[in-house]
């Protein structure tokens, strides 16, 4: 018997059991009736997304329609599709979608400010799913549910079916279909959960910019009195741990929008990396792992289901999907004042960047934009030293629009509110890896602390010559050889080499952003050699 009834018809589906908005219960019920999951010792669902244990981007595509094209960044990021191959996408998945005796709804919202909220529907076979995405977007309330219609964006999940590759501009059997026109999102030959979150923050990286507001990829907290922070940073700087701070009020773990009055979460729970998770490291998202959240990808003990944290032979990317409220400091509503600070985490596996800099409103558009990161050898098959990853405004594969756009309104935004923007370097120091030493944790958060209470932006500093960052020479907490990379390293020469090497990786990365930014902006990148 459907739960919550509706009525799917208009979308060619026929399954007449519809579960709709069911519990968390309810949902932990049809998973392990169903074999595809189990309850971890903890009391979350631990499951697998199959093949694929992360996101396809070379496989997402965008319709390129009419009202839409002169907007998008067309190119590897986005792209095209025509409607035809759409039609014959959404067909296969809704046909797909219409042999399965049952189906789990998920109606909800993404974006906690009203006036900027978009109503999402997911449609999806499995109930693994429905509960991801129960605790990814905005709960409703019974009442909202009873009058919750014309969502703005659909997603038809048929993920264990995959695209025909003979399909005109297929590249394999997974594809993940966006239609801005049509509101749909449709997808096939992945079971990964992550697609139907970040497909959401798309279609968020596309409306907001056409109404003045910034969408960004971070996370955010707050003081007792306040102040609000953001945090950017590529997958492995630290953005859920530094933003999940038991002193401070969690607004969101990765989703934002900054507007004429402040910010808000776009999501209504934290998807979390759960690899080398400890208690004593991550304790609020050690203890988030509870009954209603998701493990993805986990290696448990077939006996105990005790979950092995450091165990990463299914994939380094586990994960684990709670509601935001299973953080005991979350804030909700999930909204905002203007960011008093503005932190940009990067894993600098050459050892080169200070712990710590201040950054100019120009050289926050510039390393904005470039969204620096770097992969640590051995992670991949064939990497044997640091190689630099760049993905502009820190997400790259979910901008939709020019990376200048963002960067632009981040900028006018930045100088409206007074906002101070700091480059924080959580990767190695006195060496790159397997000469140097990665940076403690405890040293990180003492900046962050020092950053915080306002001592960090007076004190002494002194300028970086080959990237022109202005470091501080003092931090309660941090050894001041630490601060300065170049009395880490010990070796003037070396250091020099080491760091005009990765000046010349941030101009060749930029060269294809010159013709959309001033050149005050350009000037504020590293020296060119």
């Amino acid at each position: 018997m459907s739960l919550n009834p509706i009525d799917l018809s208009q979308y060619g589906l026929e399954v007449e059991d519809i579960i709709r908005n069911a519990t968390p219960a309810r949902l932990y019920e049809y998973a392990i009736a169903d074999g595809d999951a189990v309850i971890a010792a903890s009391g979350a669902l631990a499951t697998s997304s199959g093949d694929k244990t992360g996101r396809s981007p070379k496989d997402k595509r965008i319709v390129d329609d009419q009202a839409t094209s002169e907007d998008i960044w067309w190119g590897d990021v986005n792209i095209r599709l025509t409607d035809r191959s759409f039609a014959i996408n959404r067909q296969r998945a809704i046909d797909y979608l219409n042999t399965r005796k049952r189906l789990f709804v998920f109606d909800g919202y993404a974006g906690w400010d009203q006036t900027h909220q978009l109503r999402v529907r997911v449609i999806a076979e499995s109930a693994y799913h429905a509960l991801f995405m129960n605790n990814m977007l905005i709960r409703p309330t019974a009442e909202q549910l009873a009058e919750f219609k014309d969502p703005d964006l659909v997603i038809l999940n048929a993920g264990s079916f995959p695209a025909n590759p003979y399909t005109s501009q297929m590249t394999s059997k997974t594809s993940i279909d966006l239609s801005f026109e049509h509101g749909e999102l449709v997808i096939l030959g992945t079971q990964y959960a992550g697609e139907m979150k970040k497909g959401v923050f798309t279609v968020m990286n596309y409306l907001m910019p056409k109404k003045g507001v910034l969408s960004m990829h971070c996370s955010a907290n707050e003081s007792d009195t306040g102040e609000t922070t953001l945090f950017f940073g590529l997958s492995g700087t630290g953005k859920t741990t530094l933003s999940t701070d038991p002193r401070r009020k969690l607004i969101g773990d990765d989703e934002h929008c900054w507007t004429d009055t402040g910010i808000f979460n776009i999501e209504g729970g934290c998807y979390a990396k759960v690899i080398h998770l400890s208690q004593e490291n991550e304790p609020e998202i050690y203890q988030a792992i509870r009954f209603g959240s998701v493990l993805e990808n986990v290696v448990y003990d077939m006996g105990t289901h005790e979950v092995n944290y450091d165990d990463a032979s299914l994939t380094e990317n586990t994960r684990v999907a709670y509601p935001i409220d299973f953080i005991k400091r979350a804030k909700e509503p999930c909204v905002g004042g203007h960011p008093t600070n503005i932190v940009f985490l990067t894993c600098d596996a050459f050892g080169v960047l200070p712990p710590v800099s201040q950054l100019t409103p120009e050289q926050a558009m510039y390393h904005y934009i470039s969204g620096y990161t770097a992969k640590v050898a051995g992670t991949e098959v064939g990497v044997t030293e640091p190689v630099a990853t760049f993905s502009a405004c820190f997400g790259a594969a979910f901008l939709v629009w020019h990376p200048s756009k963002y960067a632009e309104l981040l900028a006018e935004k930045m100088r409206e509110n007074n906002s101070r923007a700091w480059l924080v370097n959580t990767g190695w120091t006195g060496g790159g890896v397997g000469i140097g030493k990665r940076i403690r944790l405890s040293a990180t958060r003492a900046i962050i602390d020092a950053i915080h209470d306002g001592t960090l932006g007076n004190a002494p500093m002194r300028t970086e010559s080959t990237f022109g960052l202005q470091v501080p020479t003092e931090c309660a907490g941090v050894p001041q050889d630490l601060l300065w990379p170049q009395n880490a390293w010990g070796d003037d020469e070396a250091y020099a080499t080491a760091s005009q090497r990765l000046a010349d990786l941030f101009q060749q990365n930029f060269v294809k952003y010159e013709g959309g930014v001033t050149p005050v902006v350009l000037a504020a990148g590293p020296n060119r050699s």
